[in-house]
């Protein structure tokens, strides 16, 4: 199987035929139809090498949180900050590796299987005498527990994957879902003054707001799943169910994070942002090189030096953008030819996140800035997943659900700006 670095590497040997193609086409009053083809099929690589590329580039990203040794963790090998806080939090190897244990079986066959020492874990939750269960009052089937560590990271991992914007914006964990707010200053428009000799010191004061953020109740929906299937030792049911639920569960909060409203749900990054450019009359699906310039530049050099500023656009909108030339004829997208570089335009990175909206008349369809300075998502503590054996046992079924609190809100607009297609 080819490494993501071949990848790379013929990916850049194709964008480069395709680069010799394009010189001659602006040379050349007419090209041949071989040569066309040739140009075409150029084209398709480039296309098909970089969808293998994304591919590669997430299994990686999994590959990684599957490696996660979560005994060296909790025994205190690790030396990472996030090894530290797992260390402290679950108290020790021995527990983790029971309440796991438990939970695959409460998972497989309801409380009624558990012996009374998996019982006892599970209603304590580690070794810490922590209670962890997700209803302080349930017993028996409708009992609903925290979701285990290496479970959860593929949650999470398959959350993120559904989710462009939690790949972006900053995310935050607390506790408890209680409203969180935090002051908020604008001094951008205040400046200094010159001082004459023997002159009163003029008063300008510096003006306070307040932001908060609270916490939604999402869930995955219930999932019926037949015993025949519970009890196939075969079938890696625990990677099938997380990837399921996780990705309803960040399907929709991507698009809260993305498009939402404010009312009943979260405030979406693109829903107020405000225009840094229009597109002119006639480009109701299109985008002009010195419209993303004039985007580029609508963002303050404060934010564009941080590093981490970037597009926002949905796929069919990136096509678009990819067929664009600056005056010299040269193309704005640039594929990357080394592991761990972004893909660029104009020489910045680019988000796909499919719930942005296309291009149409009126439609913010591209976002440009600095989403983690501008956007700011809470989740609130660990999934949890619930279990009910009984609702659907004429059925030889048992039904899952999962359910995670969260809430995502704009903490600096200035951060982002929005190219705008015309009306019209």
């Amino acid at each position: 199987m080819p490494t993501l670095q071949s990848l790379l590497d013929k990916r850049a040997t194709a964008w480069d035929k395709a680069q010799e193609f394009q010189s001659r086409a602006a040379s050349e009053e007419e090209m041949s139809a071989e040569d066309h083809a040739a140009w075409d099929a150029a084209l398709a690589d480039v296309e098909r090498l970089s969808a293998d590329i994304e591919r590669e580039e997430r299994h990686q990203r999994a590959e990684r949180l599957a490696a996660v040794d979560y005994t060296k963790v909790i025994d205190g090998r690790g030396d990472t900050p996030e090894e530290e806080e797992a260390r402290e939090r679950h108290g020790g190897a021995e527990g983790v590796e029971a309440y796991n244990n438990a939970w695959r079986s409460w998972l497989r066959g309801g409380t009624q299987d558990l012996s009374s020492e998996e019982r006892s874990v599970l209603r304590t939750g580690w070794v810490d005498g922590k209670e962890l269960r997700a209803q302080g009052v349930a017993t028996g089937a409708a009992g609903g527990y925290v979701v285990p560590p290496a479970f959860r990271a593929k949650m999470v991992e398959t959350m993120k994957f559904y989710g462009a914007m939690r790949q972006v914006a900053e995310v935050i964990t607390t506790e408890s879902g209680v409203t969180l707010p935090w002051p908020t200053n604008d001094d951008t428009g205040n400046v200094g003054a010159i001082l004459s000799e023997n002159t009163q010191v003029t008063e300008q004061d510096i003006t306070l707001g307040q932001q908060d953020i609270g916490a939604y109740m999402y869930t995955s929906k219930l999932v019926r799943v037949s015993l025949q299937l519970l009890q196939d030792s075969v079938l890696d049911f625990e990677n099938w169910l997380a990837r399921k639920l996780g990705e309803r569960i960040g399907r929709i909060q991507n698009t809260h994070f993305t498009t939402g409203t404010g009312t009943g749900q979260p405030e979406g990054v693109q829903t107020n942002a405000v225009i840094g450019k229009t597109g002119a009359t006639g480009q109701t699906t299109t985008v002009t090189y010195d419209d993303l310039i004039d985007l580029v530049h609508s963002v303050d050099p404060a934010y564009r030096n941080s590093g981490r500023v970037q597009f926002m656009l949905a796929d069919s909108t990136l096509g678009a953008v990819r067929k664009l030339k600056d005056g010299q004829n040269r193309p704005l997208w640039q594929p990357s030819v080394q592991a761990g570089v972004p893909d660029q335009v104009l020489g910045y990175g680019y988000v796909v996140n499919q719930d942005m909206p296309a291009m149409a008349a009126n439609a913010k369809s591209i976002l440009f800035g600095d989403f983690y300075a501008a956007y700011v998502i809470r989740d609130v503590e660990d999934i949890q997943t619930l279990r009910l054996s009984e609702r659907y046992a004429d059925f030889l079924q048992v039904g899952f659900l999962s359910f995670a609190r969260a809430d995502g809100t704009p903490q600096d607009t200035a951060a982002v700006r929005a190219y705008r297609n015309s009306a019209t």
